[in-house]
């Protein structure tokens, strides 16, 4: 089995060597590795070229934002498995990928996902939460349920078959594919239970009230037009169910 990993990048020098390390440093040796870079103007390219013989393909123009560029990147890869790393995340351990090319091959799955911790951007030793997942079973989006995104992986062929990223959504391009993949079209999911990636405190969707407000809003559009039955209801569990998450559970 082989396993791409996207990364997107645009100005991203300041955590991005240690997304690379996490990355080279995987004991699973079948890693198709591909940087998408927005035409950075910052120290990006340098750092990248530093690990030329270990990324795959590199790309750097000019793109539509984040979600754009991860099309781009999916439609390159040839991978049975497509999963990203944002360039500010790191893998918790360098067996993720193993575990999950296991996971996969095990369970015949067609998406898998597991545990993230947001950290601290300076102390990355620092946890600030954790999200542990459970088990899925159809119907959990229905109750404000979500899979960390930064965990998520699926075959390619369901890209292919059923659609990439909409650039439409905003912030909830990743939320309303999930949902597409994992309750409109029922795809068989499987849960890692391991720590797979922490990702530092920050994003877009998070960056300001109206933001979120915004995100909220976008969510809600992802929640109807993928049949969640009581959109409204979701909307208002999806962040009390992140809760415990902040207290340690």
């Amino acid at each position: 089995m082989k396993i791409s990993i996207v990364t997107v990048t645009y100005n991203a020098e300041r955590f991005l060597e240690n997304c690379i390390a996490s990355v080279v440093s995987q004991k699973f040796a079948n890693i198709e590795y591909i940087i998408i870079d927005g035409a950075s103007t910052d120290s990006t390219l340098h750092i990248v070229s530093r690990f030329n013989d270990k990324i795959t393909k590199i790309v750097s123009e000019k793109d539509n934002g984040m979600y754009d560029a991860l099309n781009k990147g999916i439609k390159m890869a040839t991978g049975d498995v497509v999963g990203l790393l944002n360039a500010d995340d790191f893998f918790a351990d360098n067996e993720v990928v193993g575990e999950i090319a296991d996971a996969f091959l095990q369970s015949g799955a067609d998406v898998l996902y597991g545990d993230l911790w947001y950290v601290d951007q300076n102390n990355p030793d620092k946890v600030l939460r954790r999200w542990k997942s459970k088990p899925y079973h159809h119907d959990m989006f229905q109750w404000g349920w979500m899979p960390a995104h930064p965990t998520f992986y699926a075959k390619r062929e369901l890209f292919e078959q059923l659609g990439y990223y909409r650039l439409d959504m905003g912030s909830a391009a990743d939320y309303e594919l999930m949902i597409r993949f994992m309750h409109k079209f029922k795809s068989k999911a499987v849960y890692l239970p391991k720590l797979m990636v922490k990702m530092r405190a920050g994003g877009m969707s998070n960056s300001s009230v109206e933001a979120r407000l915004k995100a909220n809003q976008a969510d809600l559009e992802a929640m109807k037009i993928n049949g969640i039955r009581f959109p409204k209801l979701a909307a208002f569990l999806k962040p009390v169910r992140k809760i415990p998450q902040f207290l340690g559970f």
